[in-house]
């Protein structure tokens, strides 16, 4: 998957500041400033897009987990001003190719999916009647 001329993909991780700000531009939940410190370098793999014009990171997405048996897509975001032009598809197929380069055979790999038939195009399935995702927020 190729980006307009005017985006770099990068196989990085994006700043704390930068998460923060695409978590907030995406109408994601917010992270403590503490908990994407920490989080942040844990990480297995990520990838950010940056505007070429402005050096602005727009996009994003990581891959979070044991490294071996689990692998969670996590924190995929695109800049609003920036969605359309198939970012979001050059970042999960970025990571989707690193997972599918570096996992051993059965890994599981999930995502919660804030997007309706976007993931689905990937191979993603709805894990109902299996099993349901679940959450909770730390206070």
């Amino acid at each position: 998957m190729s980006l307009p001329d005017e985006y770099d993909l990068r196989r990085s991780l994006p700043s704390p500041e930068a998460f923060a700000r695409l978590r907030e531009a995406a109408e994601m939940a917010p992270r403590s400033a503490e908990g994407i410190d920490r989080g942040l370098p844990n990480s297995l793999f990520g990838v950010t897009v940056v505007h070429r014009s402005t050096g602005e990171t727009v996009g994003m997405g990581r891959v979070v987990g044991d490294g071996a048996t689990v692998y969670q897509i996590s924190d995929m975001a695109v800049h609003p001003d920036h969605q359309g032009a198939g970012l979001g598809t050059a970042i999960l197929t970025a990571l989707d190719a690193w997972i599918d380069e570096t996992a051993p055979p059965n890994a599981y790999v999930n995502l919660l999916a804030d997007v309706d038939g976007f993931y689905e195009r990937f191979g993603y399935e709805e894990t109902r009647p299996a099993s349901k995702g679940m959450f909770r927020r730390t206070e």
